[in-house]
């Protein structure tokens, strides 16, 4: 059984490296110990880890800009996928922001991650081909 509990920074090296050992998850510079820890520190009470035996098994951060909601790097183990466990922290991390007044919210998905885009099409989720992203790196390397 496992159990999930909020993300601490002490968390960092188990759920990067199930971040690294997951297809679909980029891992880029920004992702940082340093990086991991200021985001949860601006967003406490907003991302969680999922536990078995004292082993991270599953991950899903969050955070907000004050009026939506942004999931990343929500990824469970391979092996233990299909029981809920993503569900679950999904679950955790909505209704969190919800706490906050805030009911929209946004997540991004490789055009590779064909897993991951059936996975969000089958919980709602709702694909935006409206919208382009745009990204800008300022002083930083392409990795960022």
């Amino acid at each position: 059984m496992y159990q999930i509990r909020e993300m601490v920074i002490e968390d960092y090296d188990a759920v990067r490296a199930l971040w690294e050992a997951t297809p679909g998850v980029s891992v880029r510079d920004a992702d940082s110990q340093a990086s991991i820890a200021r985001y949860l520190l601006r967003n406490p009470g907003l991302s969680f880890v999922a536990i078995q035996d004292d082993a991270v098994i599953g991950c899903a951060m969050s955070g907000h800009d004050g009026r939506r909601g942004y999931l990343q790097h929500v990824v469970v183990l391979p092996a233990l996928r299909r029981r809920g466990i993503a569900n679950a922290m999904v679950e955790r991390t909505l209704a969190a922001l919800e706490a906050l007044d805030i009911c929209k919210s946004y997540l991004e998905v490789l055009c590779t991650n064909v897993e991951g885009a059936a996975y969000w099409e089958s919980r709602g989720w709702q694909r935006r081909d409206d919208i382009t992203r745009y990204s800008f790196i300022r002083n930083a390397g392409a990795n960022c």
